[in-house]
């Protein structure tokens, strides 16, 4: 292949090093209870001071004006009493003071929950109750989102303005400025890796997102171990396009690249046009991606900037076999670190060999340590199959079933210990117990995945109703409540349909009532209440919802007759981005959509 480095015969990455830094780099993490992410930018300032930290084009932090905003946060937070435990939300967009605040504010034992900037509505109403913050941090750009829902708040949290202002609102930024940023370590709290840190929203596999804690020991398990893996050194510069409020783009890009000695650029969205020439512009060696960023650019037209450069590795998940070497080949990426996490469930995966399709292989030396567990699933009960004793079934060589995780008690095991959500219930439903042994517990990923004969895993599906479209897991009860929200409503069954040149699934409803007559309100109604992610591209009308014996509706056909207008009588209208209507489907328009004319 023209212009890619041979990864496995490359001594510098070969897998049992990377696991050797990474091991090497998390180990200190139970030996130093006391130290957080904080403590290690702190001496990162030390050591690096003005060299670049995280940079953007509206702002730019060295290592020294990092710490120091952080420690103005921290200050901040002691001045407003939030003491340890207390919750503060965060709605700010990319950009460098979002990790700034986040760090300085766990510093002083606030827990940051970091809140989804696409919500509005109920969705986001639901997301502030379920962490009952204190205060709630508002760039001025989801001010009107937010004080839409402040109504339907449990509980009334003291709202805080960023970059603007609002005659009910205390702007934070001119406060904080106002800071000195020097806070001696004695007026701190006693904050630990055991502390919880920040809750991070995930849409699981069913239902509205659960809010799962993560705590100080998590967060540095995660930074040090990718820098490890990715062997991030100060001459790195990584562009990170993915929104802050996820676990990988506001957590471990920022955290692994700074504690490496790199820095990080921060684009506050994914651009295809200008993708490459920001690569060229800022000199950067390694990037973040989710799946469908590199199917967008491997479409996009060739430009002058896509070769030529000095990225060294493209790290991230969701890469597709039938991209994976065209993408490679054509933009001269000499490494694709495909890997998978679970932001709650403590487990990852790392695809070192560069194995198109695989999202990692753990050596056998370290299965004991690593690997989950593949059982067998049964997909009409929703729940892995028991033997006559009772216990889980492991799956054979290429057998998909449930990935499960192991579930540590100890906790010094930062990266395995899964730390719950706010809701006790819901972590409850995640655990199974009594799975290969009486007693024992693992974490339940919520994804089918299978295992080749090489040890290397390969992502299948979503257990359940969730289903992943453009790198957002979307509920579909939460589109199901907001399409029958509408009036003339009577059901709706939201479901993901496959469509060509695409990962994952997008979003169609089948939708009983009287509604034929005001599809342009429909529309306007999931444009004010979803996010563009989980608003249904396709809407079909049905007399009667089909439902199975236990009155749980009945998806399978619907699946299997996708948008096709050919294998049903129902209506079905597609929401055209062309035409910004839903416009009713024919077969003209299904060879469109099939023969990729139209981009979604």
């Amino acid at each position: 292949m023209t212009g890619v480095i041979d990864t496995v015969e490359n001594p510098a990455v070969r897998p049992s090093r990377a696991w050797l830094r990474a091991l090497e780099m998390t180990a200190p993490i139970a030996r130093n209870p006391a130290r957080i992410i904080f403590t290690a930018i702190e001496e990162l300032a030390a050591q690096r001071g003005e060299s670049p930290a995280l940079l953007s084009e509206s702002e730019r932090f060295t290592y020294r004006e990092l710490a120091r905003r952080s420690n103005q946060y921290c200050q901040w937070a002691l001045q407003q009493g939030v003491k340890k435990g207390d919750v503060v939300g965060l709605m700010m967009n990319n950009r460098p003071e979002y990790f700034a605040l986040w760090v300085g504010i766990t510093a002083a034992g606030g827990v940051v929950a970091l809140l989804n900037t696409n919500l509005t509505g109920a969705s986001l109403s639901h997301c502030i109750n379920v962490v009952r913050p204190k205060h709630v941090i508002v760039a001025a750009h989801f001010r009107d989102s937010l004080c839409a829902v402040l109504p339907t708040l449990a509980s009334e949290p003291k709202i805080w303005i960023e970059g603007g202002d609002h005659p009910h609102f205390q702007r934070i930024d001119t406060l904080v400025d106002g800071l000195s940023g020097s806070l001696d370590p004695a007026d701190r709290p006693r904050v630990g890796v055991h502390d919880l840190a920040l809750h991070i929203y995930t849409s699981g596999t069913t239902g509205m997102p659960k809010a799962a804690n993560i705590s100080h020991g998590r967060i540095l398990q995660w930074t040090f171990w990718f820098a490890g893996m990715m062997d991030i050194q100060p001459q790195d510069r990584m562009l990170n396009c993915l929104p802050m409020y996820h676990s990988i783009g506001g957590v471990v890009v920022p955290g692994a690249t700074l504690v490496g000695g790199g820095s990080v650029v921060i684009h506050e969205t994914f651009s295809v046009r200008n993708f490459w020439s920001e690569v060229s512009r800022w000199d950067c060696t390694l990037f973040q991606y989710i799946g469908e960023f590199c199917r967008y650019l491997l479409h996009a037209p060739r430009t002058d900037k896509e070769r030529g450069h000095r990225i060294r590795i493209a790290c991230g998940n969701g890469m597709s076999p039938d991209v994976w070497r065209e993408f490679q080949s054509r933009f001269e990426i000499p490494r694709i670190l495909e890997f998978y996490a679970s932001t709650e469930g403590g487990l990852s995966l790392f695809n070192l060999e560069g194995e198109p399709g695989a999202i990692g292989r753990v050596p056998p030396y370290l299965a004991h340590r690593f690997s989950p567990a593949l059982v067998r699933f049964d997909a009409e009960n929703g729940a892995p199959v028991r033997n006559e004793q009772g216990f889980c079934t492991p799956c054979a060589p290429n057998e998909s079933g449930e990935a499960l995780a192991r579930v540590s008690d100890d906790p010094s095991s930062a990266g395995t210990r899964f730390e719950g959500y706010t809701d006790q219930s819901a972590t409850e439903k995640k655990l199974l117990r009594n799975v290969f042994k009486p007693g024992d517990a693992w974490f339940r990923t919520g994804d089918l995945m299978r295992k080749d004969e090489r040890g290397f895993f390969y992502f299948v599906d979503r257990v359940g109703d969730t289903f992943r479209w453009k790198g957002e897991n979307v509920a579909t009860t939460e589109v199901a409540a907001a399409i029958s929200a509408f009036p003339g409503v009577q059901h709706a069954i939201v479901y993901g349909v496959k469509i060509p040149n695409a990962e994952g699934r997008i979003g169609m409803a089948a939708v009983c009532g009287h509604i034929a007559h005001d599809l342009a309100s429909l529309r306007r109604h999931l444009i004010g209440t979803l996010p563009s992610y989980a608003r249904p591209a396709f809407i079909r009308l049905q007399n009667n919802c089909e439902v199975t014996g236990t009155f749980k509706y009945s998806k399978a056909e619907l699946i299997n007759q996708g948008y096709d207008p050919e294998l049903t009588a129902d209506a079905i209208y597609f929401d055209n981005p062309e035409t910004q209507t839903l416009q009713p489907m024919d077969s003209a328009l299904y060879k469109r959509i099939q023969g990729g004319e139209i981009r979604l």
